[in-house]
């Protein structure tokens, strides 16, 4: 009886861990899908993956692929963009991103995401320096 409960634990661990792995994934592909976007000039297609949020800030696609523009050049053009670090807290997931932008300078990047009622994740904010910075 012992065993079965250790075994129903252990399947427990493990069912959480891959639900876990499956949902940064999940996010990950959101940020991907935005900066690919971004990457094309799909206004539309980026603004998609924001938040409600974020949405009542910049209520068009066209004003919120501006602030990309101007405020995030390094994701809106960039060398490379590659995943760092995640973490998971409820139905938030935070992401770092590795850039390298235009220029080849490096950044770092915090996305933010949240799960939604309808189960996807939405980009809440972004957060970027360059590397070697500190808050």
């Amino acid at each position: 009886m012992r065993i079965a409960a250790v075994l129903v634990a252990i399947s427990l661990v493990f069912s959480s861990t891959a639900a876990l792995a499956d949902d940064v994934a999940t996010a990950q592909g959101v940020i991907r899908a935005q900066e690919q976007a971004l990457v094309r000039g799909d206004a539309a297609a980026a603004y998609s993956h924001a938040a409600p949020a974020i949405k009542q800030i910049f209520p068009a696609p066209d004003i919120f692929m501006s602030m990309v523009q101007n405020g995030y050049a390094p994701i809106y053009r960039h060398k490379s963009f590659d995943f760092g670090e995640s973490k998971s807290e409820g139905s938030w997931i935070s992401q770092r991103v590795h850039i390298i932008d235009a220029n080849g300078e490096a950044w770092e990047a915090l996305y933010t995401l949240e799960q939604q009622a309808d189960g996807s994740y939405k980009i809440t904010g972004c957060s970027l320096l360059k590397a070697g910075q500190s808050v």
